[in-house]
């Protein structure tokens, strides 16, 4: 999450409830952290509050019951792969595709208090893609816990590690480039080879002719064009099922969504809850603070008079009574306001009721780390430190992927290169 400011309820029901359930699941291994970088790309004109935010929702994720025991909580600048792997995705991935995220075009179109018009924000799915793929592990799947309304986030990241996978995990054999060669002879000596991936290069050669060296290079770019369009794995599958020709190493996972079935949680308004709303209940609110919130909470429109029966499936309290009070208060509830057999002040009260001894736990912890500042950096580095450990290992694959660095290194020592010198 982005460091700007303390957490509320919609943040625990829709996301931190269900990451806590999966730092217990023992079949995960759980990354959570806070997105300063992201927190510039909207916000890079005024950085003063960014470190006391991060301390904030720290803090706040710890009381809400993530346990750096069992998942590893890190800020996202403390680990600077994740800026080098985003380098490296920017540099495959199209224009248009960040043109076209809806979010981007609603941001640019709705917000006129920041000038958005900068790389940073228009970039930030790849930065995100980034933040996620950085933890690949070979030969384990990459799930992302997101809602219904982020799903095209996930997507637009699968995007672009199949291009990425494409051009640095796609690997031709010496077999494909004899059979490359082969154009321009006879088609009748060579009719195994060229009903292999004849077709496939008889769409992207240049011309009918034999090919020389250039030309091949062109034609290898080609198809590796072609295999980035139709997908690698269909094209090995369509093309290359006993592998002679290709071979494929998935550099970074193609991240999977993980769908969380989150509650309806409307704000004080009606809106959807956002801090910047000011529409919301923190997770450290005081009582105090919580009762004269909700007092004046909207309801539903047809209650006029207390007298007016009402339609408790369209009213924010009680959404909100489905949350935090027992059933026979939602029963209570329910039948009330349909029957106009209680006002909704008394209604808004018991739910108060309800969710001040629903948040008091999260708060005590809340108020003890509070207490110890010095303690939730310790822990916030600590985490910071484990996941580092982690994007090191996938950026060693993923330079070795690009660069290639450590094979020429090693042909250096061997002698081999000086060998090809020679030739």
């Amino acid at each position: 999450m982005r460091p700007t400011g303390r957490l509320h309820i919609g943040h625990y029901f829709g996301a931190l409830q269900n990451w806590v359930r999966l730092q217990n699941d023992p079949s995960y291994d759980c990354f959570y952290f806070i997105a300063d970088w992201h927190a510039l790309t909207s916000d890079y004109a005024d950085t003063s509050a960014v470190a006391q935010n991060t301390l904030e929702i720290m803090t706040d994720y710890l009381a809400a019951g993530l346990d750096p025991q069992k998942c590893i909580i890190f800020q996202q600048s403390q680990v600077p792969e994740h800026a080098e792997l985003h380098l490296l995705l920017s540099m495959v991935t199209p224009l248009g595709w960040l043109e076209r995220v809806p979010t981007y075009k609603e941001a640019l179109e709705n917000v006129k208090d920041k000038d958005l018009h900068t790389y940073g924000f228009l970039g930030y799915p790849i930065l995100q893609c980034a933040d996620i793929v950085i933890y690949s592990a070979e030969g384990k799947s990459l799930f992302v816990p997101v809602g219904e309304d982020q799903v095209s986030h996930v997507e637009l990241s699968r995007e672009i590690v199949r291009r990425f996978n494409a051009f640095y995990g796609l690997s031709f054999e010496g077999k494909f480039y004899a059979l490359v060669n082969l154009f321009g002879s006879d088609p009748d000596k060579f009719a195994v080879e060229f009903s292999v991936l004849g077709v496939l290069l008889d769409e992207v050669r240049p011309g009918g002719q034999k090919l020389d060296p250039a030309d091949r290079e062109d034609v290898v770019r080609a198809v590796r064009k072609y295999a980035t369009q139709l997908g690698v794995k269909n094209f090995l599958e369509k093309y290359d099922q006993r592998g002679e020709y290709a071979s494929f190493r998935e550099v970074l996972n193609e991240p999977q969504h993980q769908l969380t079935q989150t509650p309806r949680i409307p704000g004080l308004d009606g809106r959807k809850m956002s801090k910047s709303y000011g529409n919301a209940i923190t997770l450290s609110e005081s009582d105090a603070d919580i009762r004269a919130k909700t007092k004046v909470m909207v309801t539903d429109p047809a209650r006029k008079r207390r007298s007016d029966p009402g339609n408790p499936n369209v009213c924010p309290v009680y959404d909100w009574h489905k949350l935090f009070s027992p059933p026979e208060t939602l029963k209570w509830s329910a039948e009330g306001c349909r029957t106009a057999g209680i006002g909704c002040i008394e209604c808004k009260a018991a739910m108060a009721d309800n969710l001040i001894k629903w948040i008091a736990p999260i708060r005590e912890r809340r108020v003890e780390y509070e207490k110890n500042p010095k303690r939730v950096l310790e822990l916030i580095d600590a985490g910071s430190k484990r996941a580092r450990v982690e994007a090191v290992k996938t950026m060693t694959r993923v330079r070795e992927a690009v660069f290639g660095w450590e094979k020429k290194r090693n042909e250096v020592a061997s002698g081999e290169w000086r060998v090809a010198r020679q030739d």
